[in-house]
């Protein structure tokens, strides 16, 4: 094998053109930086685009999945019920409201949280159901739903890798309480660091808008007298500021196109995936379900399974970026892990997505022909070993 490989195909980068850039310095050549207008325009775009009534805008995922549930009174004593397969922010952020996180497995074909394992988890400790929307597939929300209504909980959606997705046509964010997304760099869009939250409730969004900022009862627009506000409640510096916004109401722009690039490639990747022996593809798009295609998903064989360092290492001499969704299950971490003694032998099927899964790209940064590229660098990288 040379050297130097064929072709350099990063497994997500960020898409930005001289239109970014200008807004940026359209900002930079004004004296507010924050506390401006481009942020109130980013969340009225966002809101239009998914067809949310309210959206706020914030500095992270993260931020908004913390404000959702501080928002929802959720603290010491209560319990969210979380996947197990997921970004670590998932569950911090309902730890770091002083609640429990309660964990369940993944479903094998999809990577979501398993619809029967919440319900087994649910106490009468249950305040919340937390769902991970996993890599842009849609979680089948009337089910949550239905389990949320019949015992009286709220419901949070983890949208970080999921702009795009629809269940019965709904974007996702918009069937639960609470939607959050991220904007960080290799995501559908980006605004460099940030996030949005969107709800169907006008009480939580206002609510939110203050948390964000301090629990401050102005904004700086709404001060009769600069400098003059009461703070009426706990908040925290949680804002996104007028770069971060500038950005993102440049991208939203390009996000259909963006999305438009990822499903062919997704497509035509999974079809040239579909011939080599020993891997299998999570399920992804179908009927009510429709992805982001945030990436695509492979699980590998037990055999190969042992050999994915060795694979992630060749496929990166063909020039050819991977990841793995997520390293390990979230309970299996060590913070978790020995705070509440879980077994690592718990949550079979988030372990063996873990252990035994690639991610390769699909991002428009690529087209139709790298897919061809990578699906053979993955076939002749297991045929080496």
């Amino acid at each position: 094998m040379s050297d130097t490989p064929e072709r350099n195909l990063p497994f997500g980068m960020p898409i930005i053109g001289e239109e970014e850039k200008q807004a940026v310095l359209d900002v930079l050549s004004n004296p507010m930086l924050v506390h401006g207008p481009r942020s109130k325009a980013f969340e009225q775009s966002f809101a239009r685009y998914v067809g949310a009534e309210y959206a706020v805008s914030v500095s992270s995922c993260t931020a908004a999945l913390h404000l959702s549930y501080l928002a929802l009174g959720i603290g010491p004593g209560d319990e969210v019920i979380v996947p197990a397969q997921t970004h670590v922010a998932t569950a911090h952020s309902v730890e770091i409201c002083g609640a429990t996180p309660i964990f369940a497995d993944a479903e094998a074909e999809t990577g979501n949280i398993d619809i029967d394992a919440i319900e087994e988890a649910i106490t009468e400790a249950t305040k919340a159901i937390s769902v991970v929307h996993y890599l842009g597939m849609p979680v089948d929300m009337g089910a949550v739903m239905k389990l949320a209504k019949k015992h009286d909980l709220f419901v949070v959606e983890d949208c970080a890798l999921a702009i795009g997705s629809t269940f019965d046509g709904t974007h996702v964010g918009l069937i639960g309480d609470m939607g959050c997304f991220s904007f960080y760099p290799v995501k559908h869009m980006t605004t460099a660091e940030g996030g949005m939250l969107i709800t169907r409730h006008e009480k939580f969004a206002r609510q939110i808008e203050r948390l964000r900022a301090f629990g401050v009862d102005r904004t700086v627009a709404e001060r009769s007298m600069p400098g003059i506000y009461d703070v009426t409640m706990l908040g925290i510096n949680y804002r996104m500021n007028e770069i971060q916004a500038a950005i993102g109401n440049v991208q939203i722009g390009h996000l259909d196109e963006f999305l438009r690039v990822r499903g062919e490639n997704y497509s035509a990747l999974s079809d040239y995936i579909a011939g080599i022996d020993g891997v299998s593809q999570l399920k992804s798009s179908s009927g009510r379900f429709v992805s982001s295609y945030y990436c695509h998903a492979e699980i590998l064989n037990d055999s190969l399974a042992d050999k994915r360092p060795e694979i992630v290492k060749a496929m990166k001499q063909r020039g050819v970026g991977t990841s793995v969704y997520y390293p390990k299950p979230l309970p299996h971490t060590q913070y978790y892990r020995e705070k509440y003694n879980y077994s690592l032998l718990a949550f079979p099927n988030a372990r063996r997505i873990s252990d035994h899964g690639i991610a390769l790209p699909v991002g428009p940064h690529l087209g139709k022909d790298d897919m061809a590229y990578i699906a053979n660098a993955l076939k002749d990288s297991i045929s080496d070993l």
